[in-house]
């Protein structure tokens, strides 16, 4: 198997769809020719052409609602939005639409769309493009969250997420695009959305994260295991629908959980996962929940940002308050 990226991978599950399926059409801005900001689309414009490979105006509205239409009228739009903080402009085009048109028509029309947008900090950007605002999209009924931790799940989920009959909002941590090569196969691969994955067994406390976080949890818990610990990690990969199953077994097993996301901790996905193990392993917790997030706070210029962003000894800490509660 060869080594790919994330951008490479990414790459690889829109040409291979493109290829297999002709509904599958991409939008978005400088996507064409340039092959997209981050270069997700490199090569796609002249292998497949204008027709399919949309190079729009810079209007998010117009971008998503165009998505939209094409998606209730039989085609499969993957569109992109150049940074996740400029997806607000279409804000109303996916709540007040894509999202309830299932509803809305007592499920004859369906909008089989994907809203592919790189999310995030740790890349020294400006204002609005390292924001992490999964919970405005996990929190409107309707759409599903996607958001993969390395090359491989990115290449599976999207796949997925492009099949899938209803919209998916698809978080790419830009964080990670270019951070580390894994194995992916050139052979069809999906996963399954919605479903969480073990990373690391263990059996004394759950370590629960996503995206580009996952990696710094990863690192706690090799710090941990050097202590004698053995913390399991759990890579949600989705966060709506939320694979409840799979956490509240793992916490009941554990008694412990420590939850890590880059977006600010009020409102956020912790609370959500926080309540919902509550719910469904409250007799099994042995010490209070732990949330490891960025603060309530716009994420700061480059300067500051690594003090914004969760890192391993924040995470350590928090692990190490759970296993002596």
């Amino acid at each position: 198997m060869a080594k790919m990226t994330m951008v490479e991978a990414l790459n690889l599950a829109l040409r291979q769809e493109m290829q297999k399926d002709d509904s599958v059409i991409l939008l978005g801005q400088d996507i064409g020719p340039d092959g997209g900001v981050f270069r997700v689309t490199d090569g796609l414009f002249a292998e497949f052409g204008g027709e399919r490979v949309v190079d729009t105006p810079l209007a998010e509205s117009s971008i998503i609602g165009m998505s939209i239409g094409m998606a209730m009228y039989g085609l499969r739009p993957v569109c992109e939005i150049q940074f996740s903080g400029f997806a607000y402009q279409g804000f109303h085009q996916l709540e007040n639409h894509a999202a309830r048109m299932r509803w809305r028509s007592q499920g004859r029309l369906t909008v089989p769309m994907v809203m592919r947008a790189p999310y995030g900090g740790g890349v020294r950007a400006l204002e609005h493009h390292s924001e992490s605002r999964e919970a405005y999209w996990a929190h409107t009924p309707g759409l599903k969250v996607v958001i993969p931790s390395g090359p491989r799940n990115a290449r599976a989920l999207l796949v997925s997420a492009i099949r899938d009959p209803d919209p998916v909002i698809f978080y790419e941590a830009k964080a990670l695009y270019r951070a580390f090569r894994e194995e992916v196969p050139e052979a069809e691969e999906t996963l399954p959305i919605g479903r969480a994955n073990i990373v690391r067994p263990g059996k004394a406390l759950t370590m629960i994260s996503y995206g580009a976080m996952l990696r710094p949890t990863l690192e706690a818990a090799e710090e941990l295991h050097k202590d004698g610990v053995e913390a399991e990690v759990i890579d949600l990969l989705t966060l709506s629908p939320l694979d409840s199953d799979l956490l509240v077994a793992s916490v009941t097993k554990t008694g412990r959980a420590v939850i890590v996301h880059e977006a600010p901790q009020s409102f956020g996905a912790g609370a959500e996962i926080a309540t919902r193990l509550m719910e469904g392993a409250f007799y099994f917790l042995e010490a209070p929940i732990e949330r490891v997030t960025g603060f309530d706070l716009i994420i700061p210029y480059f300067s500051r940002e690594k003090s914004y962003l969760p890192g391993v000894q924040r995470i350590l800490a928090a692990a190490r308050r759970t296993l002596v509660g």
